[in-house]
């Protein structure tokens, strides 16, 4: 007959040596104690992390505390400035300044409209940092406050942004062409890497970026891109990227084209709501049409260079379906190029531009990404450094916008 499980154990139980006893209860009581030594280290940690979120929290509300009262006084004087002037006069006297008018007073109570929304959710977000420090609501919500937190200050810091936006052009969308260097496949993949960074940077800003234009390289990658930024301060955000951008193996200060890549930037206004403001004698263009590709490589339509005979300047358009609509993209690039230019140079006519002084997009190093030993990007015209080399490839370039754009300020009267 088999024995009874249960008097098995008892017997066993019963038979046991006092040590073998002594050492289980010393073994119980050291899981216990090993156990609540991890139960501190954790709720230790979790402390730890709640006064760190809540400190952030607190500096983030602080902020916005400062900063969005100003503002708001800011704008909300602005608009009743903007509602006196269009009382004044009869709106059928200038029907252009009077929709100028009208948009910009649209868009100052859109603004205020944003400011008070962001002081509202920065009074709840200091709420719930008090809610914490009574122990009324748990870690994950303070997460949440401090993200929304984040989100308040993002919308601050474009709003000042877009109050050092005073240059002209500023407010328009932008035209951004990536070339590869020469040499090398390396150039090439890279100007492809490029042209995603600035399509994935418009899509974090919620706006859509079109490839208009692009030459795809027969071993890979691309020779250039265009794309065209169809939403308002596009131009001023991003004047800031032109020049070279170089793409290193190694985070030392050297370049070798054999295992490097470098791509230029150009970047011009689109005008989204008229055409440029610029005659330009016709004498002076040489327009040249080229037939169009075979259909296998991607073309069925005509290309077209239009070179502005005394600067040297020259533009192309090959995206539109006819020889018209090229003619007359093109044109008003060249438009813009020419209207920066002579930004630059301080003149108001062409007559006084000096095509000796022209600056190209490949004359000046505007940033370095290093892949090896360390990923690092650095900004040559800010100094800014950043480690995260795959979220600025990402799009994640903001902070070199804020940094080229808070340049200006001393520029500001």
């Amino acid at each position: 007959m088999a024995a009874d499980p249960f008097s098995v154990r008892t017997e066993a139980s019963c038979t046991s040596s006092p040590s073998t006893l002594r050492n289980s209860k010393t073994a119980a009581f050291r899981i216990r104690a090993h156990n609540q030594h991890i139960d501190d280290k954790n709720r230790f940690y979790k402390e730890l992390g709640t006064f760190a979120l809540k400190r952030k929290i607190e500096d983030l509300v602080l902020r916005a505390e400062m900063l969005a009262p100003t503002a708001l006084e800011f704008e909300e004087a602005r608009r009743l400035k903007q509602e006196e002037i269009i009382r004044e006069y009869d709106l059928w006297d200038d029907v252009a300044k009077s929709n100028e008018d009208l948009v910009q007073l649209a868009e100052s109570a859109k603004a205020i409209d944003a400011l008070k929304d962001l002081r509202y959710k920065a009074e709840e977000a200091k709420l719930i940092t008090e809610l914490a420090g009574m122990d009324s609501i748990n870690y994950e919500f303070l997460k949440q406050a401090y993200t929304a937190c984040v989100n308040v200050n993002k919308t601050l810091d474009k709003y000042e942004m877009s109050k050092l936006l005073r240059e002209p052009y500023d407010m328009e969308g932008a035209c951004v062409t990536i070339e590869s260097g020469n040499e090398g496949i390396y150039s090439k993949i890279w100007a492809e890497q490029l042209t995603r960074m600035y399509i994935k940077w418009a899509e974090k800003q919620g706006h859509k970026a079109r490839i208009v234009e692009k030459q795809d390289s027969e071993s890979g990658g691309i020779k250039y891109a265009m794309i065209e930024l169809e939403f308002k301060s596009a131009y001023g955000y991003l004047s800031g990227e032109r020049g070279i951008h170089c793409m290193s193996g190694t985070s030392e200060n050297k370049f070798d084209l054999s295992k490097d890549g470098a791509a230029a930037i150009d970047v011009i206004p689109l005008f989204l709501e008229s055409s440029p403001d610029l005659q330009i004698d016709e004498n002076n263009l040489e327009i040249i049409t080229t037939p169009p590709y075979e259909e296998k490589q991607g073309r069925t339509s005509p290309s077209l260079t239009i070179q502005h005979i005394p600067t040297g300047l020259q533009v192309w358009s090959t995206g539109e379906r006819s020889h018209f609509a090229n003619k007359l993209k093109a044109l008003n690039r060249l438009k813009a190029k020419l209207l920066v230019v002579m930004r630059e140079q301080g003149v108001s006519n062409l007559a006084s531009i000096r095509s000796s002084a022209i600056s190209s997009s490949w004359n000046q190093v505007t940033r370095r990404y290093a892949f090896h030993p360390n990923k690092l990007v650095e900004d040559m015209k800010t100094g800014i450094q950043l480690a995260d080399l795959t979220g600025v490839l990402n799009g994640n370039i903001e902070p070199f916008i804020g940094a080229h754009i808070n340049s200006r300020r001393h520029e500001i009267p």
